[in-house]
């Protein structure tokens, strides 16, 4: 008998009924970068559509992204001063702080995550406290992070979302947070980052380019992938709430690895260079924008329960049409 697969392609509502993959809006966490400053919301060259923001434009961002029904932001701060320890990160008053107490002002149910890590807060630009030869020192670092998880927490975040890759960071920070009666505040551990040159624009709008260096010696080898399955093992054992794979389009096959592998929800970061390469060839007319729903919804279809995306406004507005 002959086969015939195209009857579930014969019509649009066909297809709908029958997809095996689909994005929702709840599935969607927006990035925001927040600087120091008043009444600032310029577009950041790099990354097309996307704006540093100070404090007081918060409301108006907050208040769109309610209207699209985006419920989850991963807060980014800049300071204005960088010490060789970051002390802006774990400064109760510091950009970050003041931007979630100032969420939770305008929506006290929006689920604020911040980005725990010291890039773009230290002068010299790692992701760590540095030895005299230059080498981040991961044990030294370890209790920064946990100081800046401890204040991001007290400010007000549902959950903080170390990005650093230093060894037993997530078990620091669990500690640290539940010794401060902090339990309830949940951990999302970059658990798979990679030495990756898709984060070009990113470092260009955090200004948290190694000032000196690269970061190898700490982020993952982009061809290594069991070493991925290694490295999200460790986070769910010191306490991870969610794992995460960063970047995500180009490295797909180690999400549905750790996907596989693994009962924790994941998130997958499609980060930067993969936004800003697609948004530029939109723009240019070389793709059609379908384009980019269809590159989110590879990440989803490879296993990523949530997606951080720079395109999440974008989708949001398609799946309303």
């Amino acid at each position: 008998m002959l086969r015939r697969p195209r009857r579930l392609r014969a019509s649009n509502s066909i297809r709908n009924l029958v997809r095996e993959t689909k994005v929702n809006i709840e599935d969607l966490i927006y990035p925001l970068f927040v600087v120091e400053g008043e009444n600032i919301k310029e577009e950041i060259k790099s990354l097309p559509d996307v704006y540093h923001l100070s404090v007081d434009r918060l409301e108006e961002e907050i208040k769109e992204l309610n209207e699209l029904g985006i419920e989850h932001i991963l807060l980014f701060g800049i300071p204005d001063e960088k010490d060789c320890c970051g002390s802006e990160a774990f400064n109760d008053n510091g950009i970050v702080q003041k931007a979630i107490r100032k969420v939770k002002e305008i929506d006290p149910n929006m689920n604020v995550i911040t980005d725990v890590c010291m890039c773009q807060y230290t002068s010299h630009g790692h992701c760590g406290i540095l030895t005299e030869e230059g080498y981040v020192d991961n044990d030294q670092t370890l209790e920064y992070l946990a100081k800046i998880s401890v204040s991001h927490a007290k400010a007000g975040a549902d959950m903080v979302a170390p990005s650093d890759m230093m060894d037993g960071r997530i078990e620091a920070i669990r500690e640290a947070l539940d010794e401060n009666g902090l339990e309830t505040v949940g951990i999302m551990a970059y658990s798979v980052k990679y030495a990756s040159n898709f984060y070009g624009p990113f470092r260009e709008a955090a200004h948290s380019a190694p000032s000196f260096g690269d970061r190898k010696t700490y982020q993952m080898d982009p061809a290594n992938v069991n070493e991925a399955v290694l490295e999200a093992e460790l986070d769910m054992l010191e306490g991870a709430d969610i794992l995460m794979v960063k970047p995500a389009l180009s490295y797909l096959d180690v999400i549905r690895r750790v996907k596989d592998n693994f009962n924790l929800p994941l998130a997958a970061y499609n980060v930067s260079g993969e936004y800003s390469m697609l948004k530029l060839a939109v723009k240019e007319g070389l793709l059609d924008e379908k384009a980019i729903y269809e590159s989110v919804m590879s990440i989803k279809r490879a296993g990523a329960d949530i997606i951080i995306t720079y395109f999440a406004k974008d989708i949001a507005k398609m799946l309303k049409k």
